[in-house]
């Protein structure tokens, strides 16, 4: 089944609503599935099916990112909100993940790598991990950085790690990289 996966920035709070959205509260540094509301500024995640014409909606012209994506209908998925924070100079060595999913860049710099693009990132740049394309990333040499990020991941992964190294050598060296899973919710 294909999905539309969409990132939304809200400056001034968000509120009401219902279905697979994640709110991640910029302030408070909290994430919270379907019908949440934030008071401040605010990014907004939705999981539209594609059996409808989603992609015009009024809604989808405020997107600040969103993608199609294919979802294995044998499988239960699930919403991961995380957010992955580096210490200056901090390298996530070429991997995958089992899903795709949007990243923001809330503070520092990150430079990405992925299908043979390298993108500089600065605070509030949303971009789009598909999950089987290697992804390199390279933080701030002078100062911490993190982001926030959505993923798709099929059920079996509720509670594990995703990141897979494509060099065994990598997986030895220290992740200096922390993720810190902030809800998983499956997808109604």
């Amino acid at each position: 089944m294909e999905v539309l996966l969409s990132l939304f920035e809200h400056p001034a709070g968000v509120g009401g609503g219902q279905g697979n959205r994640v709110i991640y509260d910029l302030e408070a540094g909290r994430a919270h599935f379907g019908g949440a509301s934030a008071p401040g500024a605010a990014l907004r995640w939705e999981v539209t099916p594609m059996g409808h014409d989603c992609r015009k909606g009024p809604d989808q012209l405020n997107a600040v990112l969103s993608r199609v994506v294919a979802l294995d209908e044998s499988q239960q998925w699930l919403m991961r909100c995380d957010r992955v924070d580096f210490p200056p100079g901090a390298v996530a060595y070429r991997h995958v993940h089992p899903g795709p999913g949007i990243r923001c860049l809330l503070f520092g710099g990150l430079t990405v790598t992925t299908g043979g693009v390298t993108t500089a990132h600065s605070p509030g740049d949303p971009w789009f991990e598909s999950g089987p394309e290697p992804v390199y990333a390279q933080a701030s040499a002078t100062e911490a950085s993190a982001f926030v990020r959505v993923m798709l991941l099929p059920a079996e992964w509720a509670g594990k790690r995703t990141i897979r190294y494509i060099d065994p050598l990598d997986a030895q060296r220290p992740a200096l990289q922390r993720a810190t899973v902030l809800l998983e919710e499956r997808l109604i």
